[in-house]
């Protein structure tokens, strides 16, 4: 199972499950209105792989069973730029631990973020919490990846010439 953590309006999470028919993939986001939005765009594509789990990501280790997710999206989350509220970055490593209670040995987690004092953060939240960094990139436009998905954030900021970071990392049990 393939899980995006705040999936907004859906346009990845959907372009996702169109792509990889064969995978399961579950937008969780804690905006009815957004999930809404996303649900209407997956049943214009008419995706049978992909749901739509309105939930608060603060308890997000109540949705899931343990060794369930194979990889987790974490797409443009709000920086929290204040020192007293890094507790609640999604990248922090309370979440991290989070994470660690239903992600599968191996799975990947994928982080995009434009706010490159969060990125470096987050890199060190990473190697704090032992996930294993296996792709940073800081300029994810100059990449090229042809299995990049944007985000609607993602292809605004590209657009405007914003440098977009990528971090790919690994749980190993």
């Amino acid at each position: 199972m393939h899980v995006e953590l705040g999936t907004g309006k859906g346009k990845f999470i959907v372009e996702n499950s169109c792509r990889y028919p064969d995978k399961n993939f579950i937008g969780v986001d804690s905006k009815y209105e957004v999930i809404y939005m996303a649900l209407k765009r997956a049943l214009e594509r008419e995706t049978s792989n992909l749901a739509f789990l309105p939930f608060n990501i603060e308890n997000i280790e109540q949705a899931f069973d343990k060794n369930e997710v194979d990889c987790l999206f974490i797409n443009f989350c709000d920086p929290w730029p204040k020192s007293k509220h890094a507790k609640r970055r999604l990248t922090n490593i309370r979440f991290l631990e989070k994470y660690k209670l239903f992600l599968k040995d191996g799975a990947q987690i994928i982080f995009k973020t434009d706010n490159r004092p969060l990125f470096d953060y987050s890199i060190d939240e990473f190697k704090a919490a032992d996930f294993e960094i296996t792709d940073i990139t800081y300029d994810l436009a100059a990449e090229n990846d042809p299995e990049n998905v944007p985000t609607e954030y993602e292809t605004k900021f590209m657009e405007r010439g914003v440098k977009i970071n990528r971090l790919k990392a690994i749980y190993r049990v």
